[in-house]
């Protein structure tokens, strides 16, 4: 870009920024007014598993907004020599579902537990049931009943719950607000008045008091609003909590907080009907917007809603990358033992491009990157399996195939079941997350898993953070558009994106891994007995 140009957006606060709480980073990207991207910063950060719980630091929260904001302020203060002060818009998004609950003097009241726990399985049971909606574990909705049934201490204490996206954007703006893609993975949306679903909140309130509490969960709930609604301005406090060096002014309209599913969505163009997306990171799963309601509930699809409030059928795997990342990680150990200096993106290219070399069989190799359960495989606590026959053909080649095709693998499996069970059309199907960073290799094996056409575009390894500062900058330039219309003239009018369609000799491939991969699922799900 052009540094006078650049100049002008940053003196005349005409950048939007938009600031993402994934799985393993916290990234930060500032977009042009035509949706391009001038700088990021990131942060990394790790969950914890305490106390029988998956959870993330508060004050990690706080670190690493600052850090990852800073970074990225500092390279476009090193492009064009001037500090931003002003900024036209501003969006939060976070990792959906999850348990942030507050007592009535805002004090956080367990430690934050994230989607990543299969504790709540006897709620979501007893609330698809009672709703004839599916509710998996992950949503709020679940995590509160679940603690209720417990009979912890703390349930009757609750006056406010919000997802990780909603707690931010409240500390930034005093608004108790969330947009309506994050919400629906707290409590079923009424997708024609995109509001919550005010027959399920009085079904779930009999529930609740049946079990002694007396809270009404409307009031408990975050107000929902939809994309390019105003969600609150930056306030003192909330600049400062994002640049304590006291550069960044208050004042900017902010967009509704949303989701890492539903900015993925923005962020690969996947929010009309017949489109669909496939989020890989941490956790993987696959969006499909769909042109009307699904027959039947299936424990095994959520449906959940793109950010301007239509129905999405989401199949959710919580295992993707995180085992591959371990193994890269102990190749390293190998030359920080030896001595040797290497570059870790490059690593990671050879390694993924050498999986183009495996053997169709992979060597006869199986793996089970379940860092956590699996709802879908019915897997209650994940333990890293790596498995050979003596007469595998064990090497670099079929190992990283083995590994790529498992982080598809659970997905897969959902997917192949609402394929049989109902008639639904894709017209593009996009993926993006890091692990399509290096060129074609992960992609053509999607296509191979999905049996279908798989595309990805140069902002792919960008993913949600690009996605939510599209979605503040939708909020003051939207103009007469929709979201879709919005997308088409404005972020994605000349982007470049590459298509790969899968081949038969793969798609024979993978389904005979995937039914390796069934046929010894017991010993993955017998291990916890014997641990």
């Amino acid at each position: 870009m052009n540094i006078e140009m650049l100049k002008n957006y940053v003196n005349s606060g005409q950048l939007s920024v938009g600031i993402e709480f994934g799985s393993t980073r916290i990234k930060t990207v500032a977009i042009t007014p035509a949706c391009n991207t001038v700088a990021t910063g990131s942060y990394e950060w790790e969950n914890q598993y305490e106390n029988g719980y998956w959870t993330y630091s508060m004050n990690d929260v706080w670190i690493g907004i600052q850090q990852s904001y800073n970074e990225m302020a500092q390279k476009i203060k090193n492009l064009c020599g001037t500090h931003i002060t002003n900024l036209s818009s501003l969006g939060i998004s976070g990792m959906m579902h999850g348990y942030l609950a507050f007592d009535e003097n805002d004090d956080l009241l367990v430690p934050f537990r994230t989607w990543r726990n299969n504790n709540a399985n006897e709620a979501a049971e007893l609330l698809r049931n009672h709703f004839n909606v599916n509710i998996p574990e992950r949503w709020s909705i679940a995590q509160l009943y679940q603690s209720a049934l417990n009979k912890e201490a703390h349930v009757s204490k609750v006056r406010y719950m919000t997802t990780l996206a909603g707690y931010v954007h409240w500390y930034l703006t005093d608004k108790k607000i969330l947009g309506i893609g994050d919400a629906s993975g707290m409590f079923p949306i009424d997708t024609d008045q995109k509001v919550l679903r005010q027959d399920l909140l009085e079904r779930f309130n009999t529930l609740f008091q049946d079990l002694g509490y007396q809270q009404d969960i409307n009031d408990i709930l975050p107000e929902v609003i939809v994309a390019g609604e105003f969600a609150g301005y930056l306030t003192n406090t909330g600049a400062k909590l994002i640049d304590p060096n006291g550069q960044l002014q208050s004042g900017c309209p902010m967009c509704a907080p949303e989701s890492d599913a539903a900015t993925g969505m923005v962020a690969t163009n996947s929010v009309a009907p017949k489109t669909g997306n496939i989020s890989a990171g941490t956790s993987i799963f696959s969006m499909i917007v769909l042109e009307q309601p699904i027959k039947n509930v299936y424990p095994e699809v959520d449906i959940v809603t793109t950010p301007d409030g239509y129905d999405v059928a989401m199949i959710h795997a919580n295992n993707c990358t995180s085992d591959i990342n371990a193994w890269i990680g102990l190749f390293e150990d190998v030359f920080r033992v030896m001595n040797v200096k290497y570059d870790k993106n490059e690593l990671f290219t050879k390694l993924f491009e050498s999986a183009f070399n495996g053997d169709e069989d992979l060597g006869k190799l199986l793996s089970y990157g379940y860092i956590s359960g699996e709802f879908i495989t019915d897997v209650k606590q994940g333990y890293p399996m790596f498995l050979r026959h003596v007469d595998s053909e064990f090497n670099i080649e079929n190992f990283m195939k083995t590994h790529i095709y498992t982080a598809f693998s659970t997905l897969k499996i959902g997917i192949d079941l609402l394929k049989e069970k109902e008639n639904i059309q894709i017209d593009t199907m996009l993926g993006h997350g890091g692990i399509f960073k290096t060129e074609k290799v992960a992609q053509s094996f999607l296509a191979a898993a999905l049996e279908s056409p798989v595309s990805v575009m140069k902002t792919a390894s960008e993913g949600g953070a690009w996605g939510i500062a599209v979605l503040a900058r939708y909020l003051v330039e939207k103009q007469h558009y929709t979201l879709p219309g919005y997308l088409n003239a404005y972020a994605f009018n000349n982007t470049d994106q590459l298509t790969l369609d899968a081949n038969e000799k793969d798609i024979d491939s993978f389904k005979k891994y995937i039914q390796r991969f069934k046929s010894y699922l017991q010993l993955e799900q017998q291990v916890d007995e014997h641990a």
